[in-house]
């Protein structure tokens, strides 16, 4: 049976990641299944006439058998889901990695160390913060290093707090600035892992200027990514670590679409080889 799928992704993203998005179809193909790019902004779904419903161009379509979700939105992936479409990520995981507040929350459950992280919502941050400086502050919402921002006093502190209009958590930052790990997941498997470093930000992020290097994990490392691994049902993430001042690994977010230039930098590793592999496996066993 040959599965049928779609990429989905927002018109400007897609612009952005065309060279990705032509790669991903190749890998499709490949493993003999299709997959058509679809822009978020042409689905229209809802519920009409007391039926769920997903329009294409205001038109009704075929659904497909699968769909790749490149754009934070579960509401869309719910919906795909039941009307029976296997979704990569599910929602659920989507939901939780794009919540740094739950992120934490649930990975806290699992005994993953971590820095000292409060969640606050706007109208309940106090005037100093509640941890002591320097501080970072988070959007929960925010990705690739945007919506981050290092606070060293209280100036600083009444500056940000006045423009915050979402939930955020607040973190201590008694750890290697300008370094984090990033360890690629294709589902009960790491893929590899790389070291990225900024020397001239607190955030490390590749498409911010940093650099990326290889990083072997040890079998200490290995064994607490994979207690992670094994709660959840991850298709594709990032798990990002930061680095504690005496070099531990301590839990920062996942990433749920994410990218793969640093581990094609820094390696040969065809991780959309791998993945069209294991979408094939999830759905031939569905």
């Amino acid at each position: 049976m040959k599965f049928n799928g779609w990429l989905l992704y927002k018109k400007a993203d897609a612009i952005k990641n065309q060279a990705y998005i032509d790669w991903f179809i190749k890998e499709a193909q490949f493993a003999d299944m299709s997959l058509q790019l679809v822009y978020r902004e042409d689905l229209t779904i809802g519920i009409m006439q007391q039926k769920r419903t997903i329009l294409l161009k205001n038109e009704p379509v075929q659904l497909p058998d699968y769909a790749v979700s490149r754009t934070i939105d579960y509401v869309l992936s719910r919906q795909l889901e039941s009307l029976g479409v296997t979704v990569f990520n599910a929602s659920q995981i989507s939901a939780m990695c794009n919540n740094k507040a739950l992120t934490h929350q649930c990975l806290s459950m699992l005994g993953i160390p971590m820095v000292d992280t409060v969640f606050l919502e706007p109208q309940s941050i106090p005037v100093k913060p509640p941890i002591s400086f320097p501080v970072i502050m988070k959007e929960v919402g925010g990705r690739s290093g945007q919506q981050v921002y290092y606070i060293d006093n209280q100036p600083a502190w009444e500056y940000h707090k006045g423009f915050v209009s979402s939930s955020i958590i607040i973190q201590a930052c008694n750890v290697r600035l300008g370094k984090d790990i990033r360890v690629f997941v294709v589902g009960k498997d790491i893929v590899g892992a790389v070291l990225r470093e900024s020397n001239n930000d607190f955030r490390a992020n590749y498409k911010l200027g940093g650099s990326a290097v290889w990083y072997s994990l040890n079998k200490q490392e290995s064994a607490m990514i994979h207690r992670i691994i094994q709660h959840f049902d991850f298709d594709m993430v990032g798990i990002d670590f930061l680095l504690s001042k005496d070099g531990n690994l301590l839990f920062n977010e996942i990433e749920d679409v994410v990218g793969s230039r640093t581990l094609s930098a820094v390696s040969d590793i065809n991780i959309l080889n791998i993945y069209c592999d294991h979408i094939k496996q999830k759905l031939s066993i569905k």
